[in-house]
């Protein structure tokens, strides 16, 4: 939606209306459909001067808006929140997802990954789609900041905005997390929520790029690694998240899709050690990868070992992998002993680098941690404590992998929460 049309919303006759849904990003512009098309009397707000701002740059302004696949999968990649998302999933799953978008004329495409964007392959295409269904099922929407919930007798009682009190007995509250604050996700929600007596779990980036050696890291900035194999380790013997894929290395660490997936296992950097190794050659195994690097040593016996590599690593990588084999530069590559060979293997296939931090949250596709879920009801998004109050999307202390699955998240919730509020005596 865009400032013209925000201002025809505004310019709406003000109502009482029967919810409030606080929020106009990916959950609340669905949650606010659902609801109306439901019957209610439904008020938006908003204090951004668009609609979806964060929903715009999803998916690298393509937007994944889910991931075809079972529910069952769903719940596996969802790393916080799971079992007790089992019911609103299954209640808007996948399939429903992509047969809403499509009836509200969104055409949609699959694609590696079972990952799913508009056919256009524009984000703007989604937010323009929800924006006209809101027109459609008589959303109305406000610019305007809610700063607090009014509760009277441990019920919703209105919302408190920059502009007076809008009385009301249900709120939806999908206001996002701390990621992204330029797209109006500041945090707000979890202020509001804790004032009236939630526990909010410690908030930390998740699917964010990583801080790491810049001995090693910045020396190779703008590298981009394709079809490696990346290892995590929390200082124990055993990887807690393996993937294969791409990464880039940047001035303070690394990034790419391999390393915003390996971020959502790196979550307590104050009492752990994490550090990856990459396996630059996944497609040979030490003793393929052992006759590989002999034969070259072999066209190139006469050659120092610093211009012996050329035909195995990309160039910029090189100079590294030399410093850390412990093989002198100008050592030539006949005299090279089996030992040093099989070590040169060994760095290849698991070259080492420490993790030093995540970057900051602001930088975040995804905030863990949000409204404790043991407070929510899990089949409809009410909280245990305040009744008429609704919990949407990243509000949540609920978060996943890539691949469409937060979107998922929020859709799945707000479908939740508006079916009902909406059904609400």
């Amino acid at each position: 939606m865009n400032k013209k049309e925000m201002s025809e919303y505004s310019a709406s006759p003000l109502i009482e209306p029967d919810i409030v849904v606080i929020g106009g990003g990916a959950a609340g512009m669905l949650a606010s459909c659902i609801a109306a098309n439901n019957g209610a009397r439904v008020l938006l707000l908003e204090q951004n001067s668009d609609f979806g701002k964060k929903l715009l740059i999803t998916g690298k302004g393509r937007c994944n808006l889910t991931n075809d696949c079972p529910v069952a999968n769903v719940l596996e990649n969802i790393t916080t929140g799971g079992r007790f998302l089992r019911s609103a999933i299954n209640g808007f799953t996948p399939r429903d997802v992509m047969s809403f978008f499509e009836s509200i004329g969104v055409p949609l495409k699959t694609e590696r990954g079972t990952r799913v964007f508009p056919v256009s392959d524009k984000s703007s295409e989604v937010v323009d789609a929800l924006s006209r269904y809101m027109k459609k099922t008589g959303v109305l929407a406000r610019r305007l900041r809610a700063l607090r919930l009014i509760v009277e007798n441990g019920r919703i009682n209105g919302v408190a905005t920059s502009k007076g009190a809008i009385r009301t007995t249900s709120v939806i509250l999908a206001t996002g997390g701390m990621s992204y604050p330029d797209t109006g996700s500041t945090g707000d929600g979890y202020k509001m929520a804790g004032d009236l007596g939630h526990t909010i779990t410690p908030l930390q980036a998740s699917l964010v790029p990583l801080e790491a050696d810049l001995e090693i890291c910045a020396r190779i900035q703008g590298l981009s690694l394709r079809n490696v194999r990346l290892s995590v380790y929390d200082g124990g013997e055993k990887p807690i998240f393996e993937d294969f894929g791409e990464l880039l290395f940047t001035h303070y660490g690394m990034s790419g899709p391999l390393i915003i997936s390996a971020s959502a296992h790196m979550r307590d950097f104050a009492a752990r050690k994490y550090s990856v190794l990459i396996d630059l050659k996944p497609g040979l195994d030490e003793k393929k990868l052992d006759l590989r690097i002999l034969r070259d040593f072999k066209k190139y016996s006469n050659r120092d070992f610093s211009n012996s590599l050329d035909d195995l690593l990309t160039k910029a990588l090189i100079p590294v992998i030399i410093e850390k084999s412990g093989i002198a530069r100008e050592t030539k590559t006949h005299s090279i002993s089996r030992e040093q060979r099989l070590r040169l293997g060994k760095l290849i296939k698991s070259f080492p680098i420490d993790i030093d931090q995540p970057r900051p949250i602001e930088e975040a596709i995804i905030t863990s941690g949000g409204v404790d879920l043991n407070e929510i009801n899990p089949k409809t998004m009410e909280s245990k404590l305040v009744r008429g109050l609704y919990f949407a999307g990243e509000v949540l202390n609920a978060d996943a992998y890539t691949g469409g699955f937060n979107l998922q998240i929020a859709w799945s919730t707000a479908y939740a929460a508006a079916k009902a509020a909406s059904s609400r005596d």
